[in-house]
C-alpha cells in the first residue's frame, strides 16, 4: 500500500478525506443493509422480534445519521494519525505473514478485542457520571430506542475517546494490517447488530455458554432504556464481575 508522506499537511489532509470516504461508506452500507433488511424488506417476518414498541420517526433517523457522519470525521482524523505513526515506525504492525506464526493472527484479534472491550467498559461507566453524560453522552442516548443508525451517533468527543484503544494498542502489540481490518469490521457490523432494536439470535444460542457471555441486541437494548446497567461492548464479563449486568438478565 503506498501512503504520501503524511508529515506534509496537504498530503495528511488527503489521506484523512479518503479514510472518511472510506468509513461513512462502510456506515451507510452496514446500517443501511441491516435497516433495509429487517426493517423495511423483510419486516413481518421479524416484527414479533422487535424489542421496543414504538414506531422510529424521522427525525430520528435525521438526527443519528447527522451524528454518525461527524463521528467519521473523529474517526478518519484518527486513522490517519495511525497511518502516520506506523508510517514512521513508531507501531507494532506488520504486512509480512511470515513476520509472526500464523496462530498470533488470531491471538492478537483476541487480546484487541479485549483490550477494546475493557477500555470501552470503564470509559462507558465515566460517561454515564451525570456532569459528563449531560454535555456528552446523552448525544447517543437520545435514542431510547436503537436503530442500525444510532451505532455511529456520538458526540465528537466521544468519538476521539472511541477511536483510541486501538491506536494504543498498536503500539505495544504486533497485529498484522488484515486483522486489523477484521476487527474494525467487527465493530462495525456488531454495533449495527447490537443497536437493531431486533433480537436476531435464538433463544437457544442467547441461553448457550458462549452465548451468555456475547453481548446482543436484547442486551444493549436495555442500557438504551434503563441507562445504568449493561456497559460492555463485545461481551458480558466486565458487567458480570462489577454486577453491572442488568436485573432483568439475571
Amino acid at each position: 500500500m503506498i501512503i504520501p508522506d503524511l508529515t506534509h499537511p496537504l498530503s495528511f489532509l488527503i489521506t484523512m478525506f479518503f479514510l472518511y470516504v472510506i468509513i461513512t461508506g462502510r456506515y451507510f452500507l452496514a446500517a443501511g443493509v441491516f435497516y433495509l433488511v429487517f426493517h423495511k424488506w423483510f419486516r413481518e417476518q421479524w416484527m414479533h422480534r422487535k424489542l421496543g414498541k414504538k414506531e422510529y420517526n424521522n427525525q430520528q433517523f435525521k438526527r443519528e445519521i447527522t451524528w454518525s457522519v461527524i463521528s467519521a470525521i473523529c474517526f478518519s482524523f484518527t486513522g490517519t494519525i495511525l497511518l502516520l505513526l506506523w508510517q514512521n515506525g513508531y507501531t507494532k504492525i506488520y504486512t509480512d505473514l511470515n513476520d509472526y506464526p500464523l496462530w498470533w493472527l488470531p491471538v492478537s484479534l483476541v487480546i484487541s478485542l479485549l483490550v477494546d472491550e475493557t477500555y470501552y467498559y470503564w470509559v462507558h461507566r465515566w460517561m454515564h457520571k451525570p456532569a459528563i453524560f449531560k454535555r456528552i453522552h446523552k448525544i447517543h442516548h437520545q435514542s431510547t430506542i436503537s436503530s442500525p443508525w444510532t451505532s455511529f451517533a456520538f458526540h465528537p468527543v466521544e468519538g476521539m475517546l472511541l477511536s483510541l484503544p486501538l491506536v494504543f494498542t498498536l503500539l505495544f502489540i504486533p497485529i498484522h494490517a488484515g486483522v486489523i481490518l477484521f476487527q474494525l469490521t467487527i465493530m462495525t457490523i456488531s454495533s449495527v447488530i447490537n443497536h437493531l432494536d431486533i433480537e436476531i439470535y435464538s433463544e437457544k444460542i442467547r441461553t448457550n455458554s458462549l452465548g451468555k457471555l456475547l453481548i446482543g441486541p436484547s442486551h444493549h437494548a436495555l442500557h438504551h432504556k434503563q441507562y445504568k446497567y449493561n456497559f460492555g461492548l463485545y461481551f458480558t464479563f466486565w458487567d458480570k464481575w462489577k454486577k453491572t449486568e442488568s436485573p432483568s438478565l439475571r
